[in-house]
């Protein structure tokens, strides 16, 4: 079987031996009568828990569009024009509108990227701007200790609206909901301690109830509300195949559930050999995204196998923390055994590697240099063809290989 990987823009193939092939964990297919701009005008025209934006919003309110940034596939030029024609009907001018892109610990944008994200004619029309960490108003604090810190123009506005996809969030549970909000638009002390708790129990992907990750950033909304929430699953080809507007918590759940549907996968049984893509950019744009699909990936293999992580990672391993973590401790181990007793934003991205390297050996197909990548705990291969006959090599030639195509969505689960 030739099968081909997301691998930056373009792809990457790899020829597997029938006798060799498991399962390819690809999403359940669900056939939608609707169409893109159909989904979103129904999320916009018949919010989940909440009266409509004409009702909620009136003329003169500041209103502040809270979306994704560059690392996350969000299509917000697509829902951007239809959300903004039923804000002008309300009454709300465009000079009154802001759009903030929430960058959390991420790097600021170029113009050109922002320009990506909401398309030309929008980004000509409003002004769009990078949340600031240095910029913020302390609102209090929650009751797990986390300072809800939220960016000043977010904190002033007059109203919210809070775009996002939703997946799987290997210690949120899901991605989505007020996630724009904490961590979107918070600061790294802030998010250092709402991450804290994912050495917790309960805080594990397509968890919600009982997540402590999740809980902790829910009761912001008791120091600053969503007014309007509007999230989307996309396909494995970022086209929209659902989409859920209103309330914040009402709606995202509706998605979650909705997103379950699509991406949970039962698996019969683990393999030896596990070839996993975040099926490619923006997720794998650097390692720290790209951790992502490894840790969905975890699920699939066996204890001693091999996951072949095939992520282009342009911008390397993308974030300083992180990268001090892997590069200073002398072993994996070392990491998990530091993070249980020092927390630190960064580190927790390593401690989770850290973590799938103590169940298996992590291959690594990049174009980042063989010596870094060895430095890192991880075996370097120019391609995924090579990654797959090296292990193949080690652990035999009857072993079973599961491919994951899509693994940063992906959530393989026990029948």
């Amino acid at each position: 079987m030739n099968i081909n990987l997301g691998y930056g823009e373009s792809k990457l193939g790899v020829s597997i031996a029938d006798d060799n092939i498991g399962e390819i964990l690809k999403v359940n297919k669900i056939q939608s009568e609707y169409d893109e701009q159909t989904l979103i005008e129904f999320a916009i025209m018949s919010p989940v828990d909440s009266s409509s934006i004409s009702r909620k919003f009136i003329k003169g309110d500041k209103v502040v569009i809270i979306t994704s940034d560059i690392t996350r596939p969000m299509p917000s030029y697509k829902i951007l024009p239809r959300l903004l024609a039923e804000l002008n009907l309300a009454g709300i001018s465009d000079a009154d509108i802001t759009i903030i892109f929430g960058l959390g610990i991420h790097r600021r944008h170029s113009k050109e990227e922002q320009k990506k994200l909401v398309g030309a004619d929008i980004y000509k029309r409003l002004k769009c701007i990078d949340s600031d960490p240095d910029d913020v108003v302390s609102l209090g604090v929650t009751s797990r200790g986390t300072p809800v810190d939220i960016f000043r123009p977010v904190v002033e506005a007059d109203k919210r609206i809070c775009l996002g996809n939703i997946e799987y969030h290997y210690f949120a549970g899901y991605s989505g909901g007020y996630k724009a909000f904490m961590p979107g638009v918070s600061t790294f002390k802030a998010i250092q301690k709402n991450h804290s708790n994912m050495v917790k129990d309960g805080a594990r992907a397509g968890k919600l109830k009982g997540n402590p990750v999740r809980e902790d950033i829910e009761e912001t909304a008791g120091f600053l509300k969503i007014d309007f929430l509007l999230n989307v699953v996309l396909d494995e080809n970022k086209n929209i195949i659902g989409a859920y507007g209103g309330d914040p918590v009402s709606a995202h759940r509706k998605g979650c559930m909705f997103l379950d549907r699509v991406y949970s996968y039962p698996l019969e049984e683990k393999a030896d050999i596990v070839i996993v893509s975040p099926g490619g950019y923006p997720k794998d744009i650097n390692l720290y995204q790209a951790q992502k699909a490894l840790d969905n990936s975890k699920h699939a293999v066996k204890d001693g196998g091999i996951i072949i992580l095939v992520a282009e990672c342009s911008e390397g391993l993308g974030g300083e923390s992180f990268e001090k973590w892997m590069e200073d401790f002398d072993k994996p181990e070392e990491m998990v055994d530091e993070i249980q007793k020092n927390f630190i934003l960064g580190g927790h991205k390593a401690a989770a590697i850290g973590l799938i390297l103590e169940k298996a050996q992590i291959y690594l197909v990049s174009a980042m240099k063989d010596e870094y990548v060895s430095r890192i705990f991880m075996k370097p291969f120019s391609s995924p063809q090579k990654a797959l006959e090296d292990a193949l090599t080690v652990l035999g030639n009857k072993v079973k290989v599961h491919v994951m195509p899509y693994g940063g969505s992906i959530l393989p689960l026990k029948k």
